[in-house]
C-alpha cells in the first residue's frame, strides 16, 4: 500500500520531470506514448510499436480500475440514477441552454455574441469555462437514443478550448476570468472527467477521441502544476488542487505526475491546515463555502481509498471535523443557517446540509453525521461514489446529536441551544470576521438568526451574485442587527475584477467578543464592534437566552450627540402595541412576539424580493439600550397578551420582583427564585443591600441560604455586599462572572 503524508516536502531536484508534458499546448494522440513511464511502456508494448488502439485500450482498463466507479456498469448505474433522482428534465434544460448559447466551437475571450445575438457578460463566460452544462447534454445523448451528435459537441467544444490556447485566444488570468484559472480550470476537470467516464465504451467516442481528452487533461494538469508553486488563500485554489491530484491518480502512468501529487497535496494540506479554523469551521465562515471546501477534499479522499493510497492522519482529523461542524451549527429540524455568502438557493432561510453529511456518512460510518444523512447524495456526486456505497445508504445508522451551546472559538458563531426535537429553540450570533479574506461576509456583525418551532423565526437569507440587488442582500438591512441613523455596516462596494457580479465590501466592523458563557440556567453572548466610530457612536450588544424560555437582547449605544437608534428584525410583522409589542404568526398558529421592556418610538415595515423586516427606532438620543424579549409561541393562548397591563413571558413577571431596585429606570424579569435585573445600581431586600459601582445588568438565584450572582453586563462591576450584621464584603465581576454568597456571613 502506498503512504502518503498530507503535507509532503517539495522535491526542487525533480521539476525538470514535470516539465515534459507541456503547459502551453495539447500533447498530439501520437506524442502521447513517449511521455509514459518505462514500466508503462513496457506493459502495453515496446514503445515504437505501441499502437493509438493499444494506447486508448490501455486507459479504458486504468479507469475501470481506478475511477471512481468501474465504467463498465455504467448502464446499470445509468438506470439506478435515474430511479433515484428522475431529474430528465433538470439535465434536459441545462442542456438546451447550452447547446442554445453556444456554438460547439466556441470563442474564449470577450468580447462575443451568444448564438441570438446577445452579448455574453463575464459571468457567463465564467461559467463557460467551468463546463458544467456539458455534463447535462451527455445526459441528453443517453436520453435521446445515443445521438451523436451530443458526443461530436462536446469533443469540439473541447478541442475549441485547444485551439484557442494555440492561438492564445482565450481570456488570460491577469484580465479576470481566466479560462485557465485555477478554480475554473479545476471544476472543468472534474466535469471532463464525469463525461469522458460515462461515454468511456461509447463507439462515437473513438479511441482517438479518448486520446485527445487525456492530452487535454494532462495539458490542464501541468498548467495547474506550474501555476501552484506556492499558497495561495481562499477555496480557488482548493478545488484546482484538488481536481490535480485526482488527475495524478487516474493519470499515474505519465512522467511527472508523481510531481503533481505531491505538489496537489502539500497544497491541500496547507488549506487544510491554515483554512480550516482550530475550532473546525471554514475560514469563510460560510455554509456554502464550508460544504464546497468539503466536496473539494472528499474527491481526493475517496479517490485514494479507491486505489489504496493512505493520506496523513491529520488530514482525516481535519475532514472529519468539517462534518462535526454541521453537526454543532445544525438546527433542529436538520438544516443549517444561513452564514454570510450561502448562494445555492436565493432567498431560501435555511440551508440543506443532508447532501454533505451524507458523505460524511459514508466516508466515517458515524451515525451521528448518518441522523443527517439522506438514502442519496447529491445527484452529481452519485458519479463519484462506488457501488457498495450507494446500496449503503438504504441502511443508514442514525443517532441524535447530544451537543447543547457551544461556541466557536476561533469563526466567532456561538449557538444557544435548547435541544435537538423539531420544535426546540435555538439561535446563533455571528461576531467574526476573518482578516485574511473578508470577500464572503455580509454586513451581519453582532448579527442573530434564531430557530423555534421548526422555522428560522429571525432568519437570514441567501444571495445569488449575478442578482442587481446582491449588493442590499448583502448588508445589514436584511439583517437582525443594531444601526444608527442610515449607517449600514458593509461599506465601501466594489465588484469584483472583471465584472462578473461578484462583490464585497472593503469595510465592515470589526468585533470584539467581551464573553460568551453558557450554564443550566442561562446563555449569555456579549460583544461589540466598531461599524459606528465614525458617527463617534460606541455600541455593544448582549444576548442572553433564559432556558427554554426565550430570549433577551440588549442593544446600548454611546455618544456625544444625538442619533436616531435602529433594530433591524426580519419577518413578517404586525403591530400589537404600536412599536414595543410586534408580532410574526405563522400557518399553524405558531409565531413570536418581539417586546420592548424599554419603550421606543416608531416601527417601519419594509421588503424585498418577498422578504420582509421591521426596524424599530429610538430618536434624537445619545445614550440609549434596547432591552427587546425574543418570545417564541405556540397557539393563541401562549402568546404575550397584548391585552393586559402586565406582561407575564412563560411565568416571568416584568418588574414584579420582591428586590427593591435602585438606578435610572431598571427593569427585572422574575420567577420564583431566580431573578435577571437590567440597568441596576443597587438591589435591596429585607435588610441586604447589594450595592454596584456601576449600572449594570445580573442573574441572581436566590437559594435560601445562598445566592449565586452572574454578571451579564458589558463592563466590569464592583459589588458590595452588606449584611444585617453591619458586615460589608466587596467582590470585582468580569462580565460572564459568577459570585456564590452565603447568607451566613
Amino acid at each position: 500500500m502506498k503512504v502518503y503524508s498530507v503535507l509532503l516536502p517539495f522535491v526542487f531536484s525533480c521539476c525538470s520531470l514535470a516539465q515534459g508534458i507541456p503547459s502551453d499546448r495539447v500533447l498530439g494522440v501520437e506524442d502521447l506514448k513517449h511521455f509514459l513511464k518505462d514500466d508503462v511502456k513496457s506493459e502495453i508494448a515496446r514503445e515504437e510499436s505501441i499502437t493509438e488502439e493499444q494506447l486508448a485500450d490501455y486507459f479504458r482498463k486504468m479507469f475501470s480500475e481506478r475511477f471512481f466507479y468501474d465504467h463498465t456498469t455504467f448502464n446499470q448505474r445509468f438506470s439506478q440514477y435515474n430511479k433515484l433522482y428522475q431529474n430528465t428534465e433538470v439535465h434536459k434544460t441545462g442542456a438546451l441552454d447550452h447547446l442554445g448559447k453556444y456554438a460547439d466551437s466556441t470563442q474564449w475571450v470577450l468580447p462575443f455574441n451568444y448564438l441570438n445575438g446577445e452579448e455574453v457578460n463575464a459571468y457567463a463566460l465564467r461559467h463557460l469555462a467551468r463546463q458544467h452544462k456539458m455534463a447535462d447534454i451527455i445526459f441528453l445523448y443517453f436520453k435521446e437514443g445515443r445521438n451523436p451528435k451530443y458526443i461530436r459537441y462536446f469533443e469540439n467544444q473541447l478541442r475549441s478550448l485547444n485551439t484557442a490556447l494555440e492561438l492564445g485566444k482565450y481570456e488570460k488570468i491577469e484580465d479576470g476570468n481566466g479560462v485557465y484559472e485555477v478554480f475554473r480550470s479545476g471544476y472543468r476537470i472534474l466535469n471532463w472527467l464525469w463525461i469522458h467516464n460515462m461515454i468511456l465504451n461509447e463507439s462515437e467516442y473513438s479511441d482517438q477521441d479518448q486520446l485527445v481528452t487525456i492530452a487535454t487533461l494532462l495539458q490542464h494538469g501541468q498548467h495547474l502544476y506550474e501555476r501552484n508553486d506556492g499558497f495561495r488563500s481562499g477555496n480557488h485554489q482548493t478545488r484546482g488542487m484538488s481536481a490535480l491530484a485526482i488527475l495524478s491518480i487516474l493519470l499515474s502512468d505519465f512522467e511527472g505526475t508523481d510531481l503533481w501529487y505531491d505538489r496537489a497535496m502539500q497544497r491541500l494540506g496547507e488549506h487544510l491546515d491554515k483554512e480550516i479554523n482550530e475550532d473546525g469551521f471554514q475560514f469563510e465562515r460560510s455554509v456554502h463555502y464550508h460544504m464546497s471546501d468539503i466536496s473539494n477534499y472528499f474527491y481526493v479522499y475517496q479517490l485514494a481509498k479507491r486505489n489504496q493510497i493512505e493520506v496523513g492522519e491529520e488530514w482525516t482529523v481535519k475532514l472529519r471535523g468539517l462534518f462535526s461542524t454541521l453537526v454543532k451549527i445544525a438546527y433542529p429540524d436538520k438544516s443549517a443557517p444561513v452564514l454570510q455568502d450561502d448562494t445555492d438557493t436565493p432567498w431560501a432561510e435555511k440551508n440543506n446540509i443532508s447532501e454533505a453529511m451524507t458523505l460524511g456518512y459514508l466516508l466515517f460510518e458515524d451515525p451521528e453525521f448518518g441522523y443527517f444523512a439522506s438514502n442519496k447524495v447529491d445527484a452529481r456526486m452519485y458519479w463519484f461514489l462506488n457501488q457498495s456505497q450507494v446500496e449503503s445508504l438504504h441502511t443508514i445508522k442514525r443517532e441524535k446529536p447530544i451537543y447543547g451551546s457551544l461556541a466557536f472559538a476561533d469563526t466567532h458563531y456561538y449557538i444557544m441551544r435548547e435541544g435537538w426535537n423539531p420544535n426546540d429553540k435555538m439561535l446563533i450570533v455571528s461576531a467574526g470576521l476573518d482578516d485574511e479574506k473578508p470577500d464572503h461576509q455580509h454586513g451581519d456583525m453582532l448579527g442573530i438568526q434564531a430557530m423555534a418551532n421548526g422555522r428560522a423565526i429571525l432568519p437570514n437569507y441567501q444571495v445569488r451574485y449575478s442578482l442587481s440587488d446582491f449588493q442590499l442582500f448583502k448588508n445589514s438591512m436584511v439583517k437582525n442587527v443594531a444601526l444608527v441613523d442610515n449607517e449600514l455596516q458593509g461599506k465601501q462596494w466594489t465588484s469584483n475584477k472583471g465584472g462578473s457580479g461578484f462583490g464585497k465590501f472593503k469595510s465592515l466592523p470589526k468585533p470584539e467578543v467581551i464573553t460568551w458563557s453558557t450554564n443550566n440556567e442561562f446563555d449569555v453572548f456579549v460583544g461589540s464592534h466598531d461599524g459606528f466610530e465614525n458617527l463617534g457612536v460606541e455600541y455593544t450588544r448582549q444576548v442572553v437566552f433564559i432556558k427554554d424560555d426565550f430570549w433577551i437582547v440588549k442593544d446600548n449605544f454611546s455618544a456625544d450627540a444625538p442619533h436616531e437608534y435602529k433594530q433591524v428584525w426580519q419577518g413578517h410583522y404586525t403591530l400589537e402595541k404600536g412599536p414595543d409589542l410586534i408580532r410574526a404568526t405563522e400557518a399553524d398558529a405558531s409565531g413570536h412576539d418581539i417586546l420592548q421592556l424599554v419603550p421606543v418610538d416608531t416601527v417601519v415595515n419594509s421588503g424585498a424580493r418577498g422578504k420582509h423586516w421591521s426596524v424599530v427606532s429610538k430618536k434624537n438620543q445619545r445614550n440609549f439600550s434596547f432591552l427587546t424579549v425574543i418570545y417564541p409561541y405556540r397557539g393563541y393562548n401562549n402568546r404575550i397578551d397584548e391585552t393586559k397591563d402586565e406582561v407575564v413571558c412563560r411565568g416571568w413577571n416584568v418588574n414584579d420582583t420582591t428586590w427593591e431596585m435602585k438606578g435610572n429606570k431598571p427593569t427585572s424579569l422574575s420567577k420564583k427564585n431566580s431573578f435577571y435585573f437590567f440597568g441596576v445600581r443597587g438591589l435591596i431586600q429585607k435588610d441586604v443591600r447589594i450595592r454596584f459601582s456601576s449600572e449594570t445588568d445580573v442573574f441572581m438565584l436566590d437559594n435560601e441560604k445562598e445566592l449565586q450572582i452572574h454578571a451579564l453586563g458589558v463592563e466590569p462591576t464592583v459589588l458590595t455586599i452588606t449584611y444585617p450584621t453591619g458586615k460589608k464584603v466587596k467582590k470585582k465581576l468580569m462580565p460572564g462572572e459568577a459570585w456564590n454568597l452565603l447568607f451566613e456571613e
